[in-house]
């Protein structure tokens, strides 16, 4: 590590499981970068419900890992590992990490990086990798949604959603939305939903059987929407649940999964082994970069607060009624 880095820094940890609150800025030693790592001094850093879920307590950090929230940043490389090829000290990278991001300095795996799309503010970069990554890894690598197909997404307006939608028409599927109030829905329509569905006012399984069915239904919900997505998914149709937002436990009649041959998944990505992250990194540099560059896919970012705002931060996202991405800025 160079003589120049301080030897510590300024971070945001969770003191105890609870609300936004037990989140207090505090003073840490700098990580050092093992062999195959990079040094991150963080720019920005991004706020996803796995942060919430972890402050509450349920969701602790995996073994090894940093118990600081913070699971993608943007930022420069100021030190690397000894088997780092790529990247050199003074490079600009946005990164997923296993967590710690919401500190000055992070310490991530280097097949994790990416480089930051062309356009693109250092600040709203940091709200890509989470999102992006495991948009591409369930809808694309896991589901297998193809050009033609129709893509239900809820809570098209949120961070995942928004990624949802500009890549399923980016990738050529047909895009069926649900949000509400009609602020959000508009969102969903300007990131180029085919079909808007504002569940507060309309039944959006009625609206997809109207279509066709979903092919690929992609579910942050949980609760009621989890029988209701069997009954709007066509036969063969892959449906990801990504969150509970209304609760995981359930009584549901299974007989559509039978008779529709429907799979039904869920992931997290925190757990995913690092070679297959790093898969989708270069996967997502290949095929989706571009994409950012040319202006077809737009980062939506909601707001950046300063990173001793944590606590604000997670409040105004339990509040949901962001669209797009919540930032924390760091230096």
């Amino acid at each position: 590590m160079s003589n120049s880095l301080p030897a510590t820094m300024h971070a945001v940890e969770i003191s105890a499981p609870g609300g936004p609150e037990v989140l207090k800025p505090v003073e840490r030693p700098l990580p050092a970068a093992k062999a195959h790592e990079v040094l991150i001094r963080v720019v920005a850093a991004g706020i996803n419900g796995p942060d919430i879920m972890q402050r509450k307590g349920l969701y602790p950090a995996p073994k090894g890992a940093s118990d600081l929230p913070g699971l993608e940043v943007s930022g420069e490389i100021v030190a690397k590992g000894a088997n780092v090829q790529r990247w050199a000290i003074g490079d600009q990278v946005v990164a997923l990490t296993n967590g710690g991001g919401y500190a000055e300095y992070v310490a991530v795996d280097a097949e994790h990086c990416l480089t930051v799309p062309k356009g693109i503010s250092m600040v709203d970069a940091a709200g890509l990798p989470e999102t992006f990554f495991t948009v591409w890894s369930n809808v694309f690598i896991g589901a297998g949604l193809k050009a033609g197909e129709i893509f239900l997404v809820h809570g098209g307006a949120g961070g995942i959603g928004t990624t949802c939608i500009q890549l399923g028409k980016a990738f050529g599927a047909k895009v069926i939305a649900t949000d509400s109030p009609d602020a959000r829905c508009r969102v969903c329509k300007e990131l180029g939903a085919d079909r808007v569905v504002d569940y507060r006012k309309e039944d959006f399984v009625e609206a997809v059987r109207a279509e066709g069915g979903a092919n690929v239904i992609l579910d942050i919900v949980g609760g009621p929407n989890i029988e209701k997505n069997f009954k709007a998914a066509s036969h063969d149709a892959r449906i990801i649940q990504l969150a509970f937002g209304a609760g995981s436990k359930v009584e549901i009649n299974l007989m559509p999964v039978m008779l529709k041959r429907l799979s039904y998944t869920g992931s997290t990505l925190r757990t995913r082994p690092d070679a297959f992250k790093a898969r989708i990194a270069r996967e997502l540099e290949a095929q989706v970069w571009p994409h950012i560059a040319s202006g077809k896919i737009r980062v939506v970012t909601h707001s950046a607060l300063p990173l001793r705002d944590a606590a604000k931060a997670h409040a105004l996202m339990e509040a949901s009624q962001h669209t797009g991405k919540i930032l924390l800025k760091v230096s």
